[in-house]
């Protein structure tokens, strides 16, 4: 492949522009690069390779794409320099009427086309799709309505643009667990080939590095990385530079304190609770609400926190009730039922209605008070000091997940019902008070 003037590619480099190269031969058609910011993947993936790809398919047509149309015209205009200097080694120029930043066509008839993500696209084809740096900022990747709007682009949009057998080379710093590198692994992964090198390597590095060995020393070395680490903090170390938008620890609970037991000895029985964490909206078309959760918890004469069970579902308030009255029949009336009280009349009403199917039950219910931080702070420290277990089951990794990422994860529903569990298990009065039900009402 070409070499720039002054470029001398590192041991990434030399990986990178390999896995394109499969990509020009057609033997990957869906290739994701995720590396951090400073790693010049732009120089090989929107430069170099468009240049040498109209090499390799003459007639073809590209479309590259960037969170603004002034960056896509950026890199359309390296390109376009790119072919001017080395037109004889190529084997093609430009032509003379179309030499636009954002498009412009080469004498073998093949097309280039550059845009911003959401620009317009309407009339053009693509037998290969570059998209480079897809997010603007932080604020976009923290907004959920302008992931959703990125989403849409990507699967409206751009994929509706590509040619039978058109190829996609995403390029990109991860920002959020949810941004569009994030809902392409979750919903179609096994598709891509994904090439993810984070800044300080992890243990199954694809360069072969050690531990903790940075990715381009000779542009930015351990103490370099280790400055700006303490500069941006973890969440964001853990997202722009290492490719993974969750810390490697997560900021409240130490899950690797949490141990597994295949079955509660005879004997360590103790005070159990069902905690339930409400949602209040359900599935509708793409959007993502949250879950309603019910966290068994037991108590035992040790005073460990033991998590025995975990009901996780998305349904309409009447699923929800009968799930509730259902986990309550299976628990037994000796397992107290925690219910959370919205502020309002709406929140007082909703308790009295679901306690009136559990007439018999010791239903309780407490009103949120605090962040979601300082509710759960507690429950952490007892986690770090080894005082949680869980029974072994399928949900056992979901809620370890949840745990891990809190509170920066998509999701806390568990989190809010074990913490619920928690405080009434751990004697907090205050916060709980009793349903009463009316004897007419039973």
């Amino acid at each position: 492949m070409l070499a720039l003037s002054g470029y001398e590619p590192a041991r990434h480099h030399h990986l990178l522009l390999g896995l394109l190269n499969r990509v020009s031969l057609g033997e990957i058609d869906r290739l994701m690069v995720l590396m951090p910011p400073g790693s010049a993947k732009s120089t090989y993936a929107s430069v170099l390779f468009p240049a040498w790809w109209f090499v390799q398919h003459p007639r073809s047509s590209v479309i590259a794409a960037s969170h603004t149309a002034d960056l896509a015209a950026h890199f359309g205009r390296q390109v376009r320099a790119l072919i001017a200097e080395h037109s004889a080694m190529l084997g093609y120029r430009l032509t003379a009427d179309n030499r636009a930043a954002s498009r412009w066509q080469t004498s073998s008839r093949g097309e280039y086309f550059a845009t911003g993500v959401r620009g317009p696209m309407a009339g053009r084809r693509a037998d290969l799709a570059i998209i480079d740096d897809p997010i603007k900022s932080t604020g976009d990747a923290e907004s959920a309505t302008q992931r959703e709007r990125l989403w849409d682009w990507y699967r409206s949009d751009l994929t509706t643009r590509l040619k039978p057998r058109g190829r996609v080379v995403l390029i990109m710093t991860r920002w959020h667990e949810e941004d569009l590198a994030g809902r392409l692994l979750e919903r179609s992964g096994a598709e891509w080939e994904v090439i993810r090198l984070p800044a300080l390597a992890e243990v199954d590095d694809p360069l072969m590095r050690a531990v903790g060995e940075p990715l381009w020393p000779e542009w930015e070395d351990r103490e370099a990385l280790d400055r700006r680490r303490s500069l941006v903090g973890e969440r964001r170390w853990g997202a722009l530079y290492q490719q993974s938008p969750r810390p490697v620890q997560g900021a409240l609970f130490k899950v690797a304190h949490i141990e597994v037991v295949d079955a509660i000895p005879p004997g360590m029985l103790g005070p159990t609770v069902r905690a339930w964490d409400l949602a209040a909206t359900v599935v509708r078309g793409g959007n993502d609400p949250d879950w309603t959760v019910g966290v068994k918890v037991l108590r035992d004469p040790s005073g460990r926190w033991v998590v025995l069970d975990i009901v996780r579902f998305r349904g309409s308030p009447g699923e929800v009730q009968q799930a509730i009255a259902l986990a309550a029949d299976v628990d037994g009336r000796g397992v107290v039922i925690a219910l959370p009280e919205d502020p309002g009349q709406a929140g007082k009403a909703q308790v009295s209605h679901l306690a009136k199917s559990l007439a018999g039950y010791n239903v309780k219910a407490s009103r949120e008070t605090g962040s979601k931080i300082v509710r759960a702070t507690p429950l952490a420290a007892q986690v770090e000091a080894g005082n949680l277990a869980l029974l072994r089951a399928q949900w056992n990794h979901t809620l370890i997940d949840e745990l891990r990422d809190f509170p920066y994860g998509r999701k806390d529903d568990q989190v809010d019902a074990l913490a619920r569990a928690f405080h009434l298990l751990s004697d907090r009065p205050s916060a709980l008070r009793r349903i009463a039900v009316p004897i007419i009402d039973r």
